[in-house]
């Protein structure tokens, strides 16, 4: 009896003295990070995670120690945060979040450009670091000196506050959808669910007013996994059943190197698509998708309503392509003819959309060709902006930044193709 007493004793000072330490390590990093990184200190201390006892540690381990021992914190990735949010982890692996980096380093535009922007995240990389890395590629990473690009769940939920609140705010989602390729935030912010939303914040709409934001349409119910039905590309498979639209999106998808421009097969750039899922690539997808935001729509008006808008839509996302797809064959008929050459990394005598501005496919800045790029924005920043505003139901981005600005380089794609064909007829 004496000595059970005695181990019971022993045990509990034992607990008591770990416990001691633990919470005393966790104070030296308080005290330390507050002179160090005191904005991180103060988030975490107004956290969630303050308040249900999710320390240093938990997160970080317990091997730094000292200003000396930096490089032993562990950097927490996503599995880390699945440990307590399994369901949200397992949604986020299910959508198109998790493809950010995929996606980009698929790109061969991408090896081309700086390395601080890409894998350094202040361009390209500071949105497209979403995205389960492999333990290679950390690896690779570290290597480079870039120890930040760790973590996906932090791009919405910053640290250290890791707010729910915030991540639900449509504010989260405009650092990444704006600007050049994808103005999503501007669309909605200034179309009438954006200044409903504004209007209702203000308190000039009742608090049972619909208002919708991004994540009630994109995220409905608080679900991680999230994509859209026409892709970031804008193309889709099977084609259109619409000949005219078929055969426009058959030119696009040949430039942008997913079809043999001379044969019309499929490249190996098919299946960079299918793993990036950059595009849905049969049927099934493509509906599933598009009754899935359809449904959401469903909740403020009537079936008959949201049919309508996808039907308008789907014929006016037919024009567009079909205005892009005359660029692309007047520039493609350049190289036929000889005028533009193939050089570089291009893989065809054809333009190549996945090189963006590089139009000197690798070859040096002497061998850019002006018309290409003209064609590039015509694709990338107006017809992106065409599709997307009709989408997010804004009437002045859908004329005049998208299909007016889409006329606009037509005629200029073709201006620049007769002085071309004109100069190249006299050096003759």
């Amino acid at each position: 009896m004496g000595k059970t007493r005695w181990l019971l004793g022993f045990c509990s000072f034992l607990l008591f003295v770990l416990t001691a330490m633990v919470a005393s390590a966790e104070e030296n990093c308080i005290t330390c990070h507050k002179k160090i990184s005191p904005g991180q200190v103060q988030d975490w201390s107004v956290s969630k995670h303050a308040e249900n006892d999710v320390t240093c540690s938990v997160c970080h381990g317990s091997d730094h120690q000292s200003a000396e021992d930096a490089a032993k914190a562990v950097l927490p990735d996503e599995h880390v945060c699945a440990q307590c949010h399994e369901e949200q982890f397992n949604q986020f692996v299910r959508g198109k979040h998790n493809l950010g980096w995929t996606a980009m380093n698929a790109l061969p535009v991408t090896h081309l450009e700086p390395d601080e922007l890409m894998e350094g995240g202040k361009g390209c990389g500071g949105c497209h670091n979403m995205g389960i890395k492999s333990e290679e590629q950390k690896k690779e990473l570290h290597a480079r000196g870039y120890r930040y690009q760790n973590n996906s769940c932090d791009e919405c939920h910053t640290r250290h506050a890791f707010s729910k609140k915030e991540a639900l705010d449509p504010h989260a989602c405009q650092q990444c959808h704006m600007g050049y390729d994808h103005p999503q935030w501007e669309m909605w912010s200034s179309s009438k669910h954006g200044t409903r939303y504004f209007a209702k914040l203000a308190g000039n709409l009742p608090e049972s007013a619909a208002a919708p934001k991004c994540q009630d349409c994109h995220m409905p119910d608080g679900n991680h996994e999230n994509r859209t039905a026409w892709g970031f590309l804008g193309v889709r498979l099977p084609l259109p059943e619409d000949k005219e639209w078929a055969a426009a999106q058959v030119t696009i998808l040949k430039a942008l190197g997913v079809l043999d421009p001379i044969t019309g097969k499929p490249t190996a750039r098919l299946e960079i698509v299918k793993k990036a899922q950059l595009a849905r690539l049969t049927k099934e997808e493509f509906d599933r998708e598009r009754n899935r935001i359809k449904k959401v729509c469903y909740r403020c008006h009537s079936k008959d309503y949201v049919d309508f808008q996808f039907q308008q839509a789907d014929q006016y996302y037919k024009k567009i392509d079909m205005l892009l797809a005359e660029g692309i064959n007047i520039v493609a008929d350049l190289y036929k003819d000889g005028i533009l050459k193939k050089r570089g990394n291009q893989t065809y005598p054809y333009p190549d959309f996945l090189y963006f501005m590089r139009t000197d496919y690798g070859a040096g800045w002497d061998k850019l060709e002006y018309i290409e790029q003209v064609l590039f924005q015509m694709y990338m920043k107006h017809r992106m902006r065409a599709y997307q505003s009709f989408f997010h139901i804004n009437p002045d981005y859908a004329y005049w930044y998208g299909w007016a600005m889409m006329v606009k380089d037509l005629g200029e794609i073709k201006e620049l193709a007769r002085q071309m064909r004109a100069t190249h007829a006299q050096a003759k």
